[in-house]
């Protein structure tokens, strides 16, 4: 029998799982800082969120504004937040993506819940 049954080397396996967690970590820290955008009602109605889905800002052009018709407004808003919910996902996935792959698909390193 081989000394060791050709088992990973446990040590380098942890330094993967730490550099894998510090870049996850750096990947995630990015996230909070970039803002995306989401719009609706053409553009009547804006919203700002981080990348890891907080929002930052909402603009609503004073057209989309019509005391008798607040339904549409509110409609217009939440319309606005969950497109820039999705393409705070998007942007989630384009960063975490690879290194979630890295973490469980295939790595090779047992125990990791991806």
């Amino acid at each position: 029998m081989i000394p060791g049954g050709g088992q990973p080397n446990m040590q380098q396996l942890l330094q993967q799982a730490q550099k894998m967690q510090q870049d996850l970590q750096q990947a995630q820290e990015e996230l909070a800082q970039t803002e995306v955008d989401g719009q609706a009602g053409g553009g009547l109605v804006r919203a700002t969120v981080t990348g890891s889905g907080e929002l930052r800002a909402l603009k609503i052009d004073p057209k989309a504004v019509d005391p008798e018709d607040t339904d549409t407004l509110a409609d217009l808003i939440v319309a606005a937040v969950q497109a820039a919910n999705e393409n705070a996902q998007t942007l989630q996935q384009q960063k975490l993506g690879p290194l979630a792959q890295g973490l469980g698909g295939g790595s090779g390193i047992p125990g990791l819940p991806f």
